[in-house]
């Protein structure tokens, strides 16, 4: 593992289950719900064990175990006004948004929110959306070419006064966007996520996302999306990124053999037609680039169980040896880990006490300022309001 001192804290978020099912598709007990009251108090519960953004999932058509959800961005911005320090991040789909439209909502959630809303900006890999709502499916690397395109013209329009495209996907001429959202020093625009483990998919990340999302992997695999990564942004002449969220799904347990015995038992309890139906839908689109590099393209069964091949990541123990993973990760260059639970308000929660700490010790011990250490009580107010929402 590299030894370079760290120099900046780890950041975390955690997939807001806005969707019915939760979060592995097994018929293992998952205390979690996909109601506003639910997401609601476990935002508030997040915020205060000291996590910094939430993605909210999107998806249109009911299908594999999902068969109810909330639509991403009304959700995000939801949860926004319900909290005080969370970042929310929403997902899109560009061929289902027009960008100059989401530009607009953004800007207004952004005030809304005091600057707390970003995009995730989602390719998309399920055919079924589009041709059931009758919008033209494209190939993976047109997907993402008009993904590009899409980010571009975010940027632009909420930079410039008079935003101007002419592309092949989205032409913009003189577009004047007031107001545009809030920036400061370090912050242009709202953030930008986009992910993905396709060549096309790192393109678009190195030149031009602000944050580059990963399924779960291995140190191995981790090692070489970013030295893709960062050799795509040099070439592009980038200098300011882009970050790194991992994906994992988290078990902590009081002993190494109860939090191995819960993997066990999701795998065990796994809704077989449903991870095999998901499966066969999403192996398609990894299998469908022209190098079959992209996501889930070398996926398991056991793999699509947590169905962003979260237990690669392996952050499955005791508090100390999930909290001794996470950094290994940190050393190699994640900037952000993107969790999932089975039990969200009780595990965030204890998440938030007794691996947190570990983290930010450990984090000290390989060179970061203690200064520099997020206190996560800041800008929040003096009573806990999740101790009184119902959910």
């Amino acid at each position: 593992m590299p030894t370079d001192p760290i120099t900046e804290p780890l950041r975390f978020a955690y997939w807001v289950p806005n969707v019915s099912g939760g979060l592995v598709t097994s018929t293992i007990e998952q205390r979690t719900d996909w109601s506003f009251a639910y997401n609601r108090k476990l935002a508030r519960i997040a915020e205060r064990a000291g996590f910094d953004y939430a993605l909210s999932q999107v998806r249109y058509t009911a299908s594999y175990g999902a068969e109810y959800q909330h639509e991403s961005t009304s959700f995000s911005l939801a949860l926004l006004l319900a909290t005080e320090r969370l970042k929310l991040i929403a997902a899109v789909h560009p061929g289902l948004w027009h960008p100059g439209v989401l530009a607009k909502w953004v800007a207004t959630a952004d005030h809304l929110s005091g600057g707390r809303v970003a995009v995730n900006v989602v390719s998309g890999w399920f055919k079924d959306e589009f041709r059931q709502l009758g919008e033209p499916w494209l190939e993976h690397d047109e997907r993402y070419r008009r993904s590009a395109e899409f980010i571009l013209a975010l940027k632009r329009i909420w930079t410039e006064d008079q935003a101007n495209l002419a592309g092949d996907f989205y032409r913009i001429r003189d577009f004047s966007l007031k107001p545009k959202p809030l920036s400061w020093p370090g912050r242009p625009h709202p953030e930008i996520f986009q992910g993905g483990n396709s060549t096309a998919a790192r393109v678009n990340g190195g030149r031009l996302s602000d944050w580059y999302f990963s399924n779960g992997k291995s140190f191995d695999g981790v090692r070489e999306q970013l030295d893709d990564l960062r050799r795509i942004a040099a070439e592009a002449g980038r200098t300011d990124g882009p970050r790194f969220g991992l994906n994992g799904f988290v078990i902590v347990r009081d002993t190494e053999r109860e939090a191995q015995d819960t993997l066990r038992e999701i795998i065990a309890k796994a809704h077989v037609e449903a991870v095999e139906g998901f499966g066969a839908a999403v192996q398609q689109a990894g299998q469908s680039t022209p190098d079959k590099k992209g996501m889930w393209a070398d996926s398991k069964f056991e793999d699509l169980v947590q169905y962003n091949d979260g237990f690669r990541t392996q952050l499955i123990g005791t508090p100390e040896q999930v909290a001794t993973r996470i950094v290994e990760y940190r050393k190699l260059g994640v900037d952000l880990i993107l969790t999932a639970f089975l039990h969200y308000h009780e595990e965030v929660k204890r998440f938030g006490e007794e691996v947190l700490p570990i983290v930010r010790e450990l984090e000290r011990e390989n060179g970061l300022d203690a200064d520099a250490v997020p206190d996560p009580s800041v800008g929040l107010s003096e009573t806990d309001p999740a101790l009184s929402v119902a959910g």
